[in-house]
């Protein structure tokens, strides 16, 4: 029984990706997800991702590319004001504008330099560097 299918997928890319493999599937498949992956993949930590249909659900075949440091989620999901950037930036990621925090908004999944510019605030999600 899973109960951070999120937290289980950013797992099993971490852990392919220190094993030096190509490519990795993660299930099951969500929009949450697909979002999340679209995010990493615009940033360049991921290659392509396509679906792959099964009866469980299905699941995401991910590309490797060798760019992750390090990847996971934030427990528990904490509220973040468009002021309050810099503060999580600096309790989740290494250094000033090196990787990225992902927060669900009411205008959809994005990451924290968008939020920035569209001036609003969320839920963390995730962050990878």
């Amino acid at each position: 029984m899973q109960f951070d299918p999120l937290n289980d997928a950013l797992g099993k890319i971490f852990n392919a990706e220190q094993a030096g493999k190509y490519n990795v599937d993660v299930s099951p498949a969500s929009k949450l997800l697909a979002s999340v992956l679209d995010i990493m993949q615009q940033a360049g930590y991921i290659g392509a991702f396509e679906r792959d249909e099964d009866g469980r659900g299905g699941s995401y075949r991910v590309e490797l590319r060798g760019a992750i440091n390090q990847c996971g989620v934030v427990k528990p999901r904490h509220s973040v004001g468009r002021q309050e950037f810099e503060q999580w930036e600096s309790r989740y990621l290494p250094a000033k504008d090196f990787g990225l925090l992902i927060l669900t908004t009411n205008q959809g999944v994005m990451h924290h330099y968008d939020a920035k510019s569209s001036r609003i605030g969320g839920r963390l999600l995730a962050y990878v560097f």
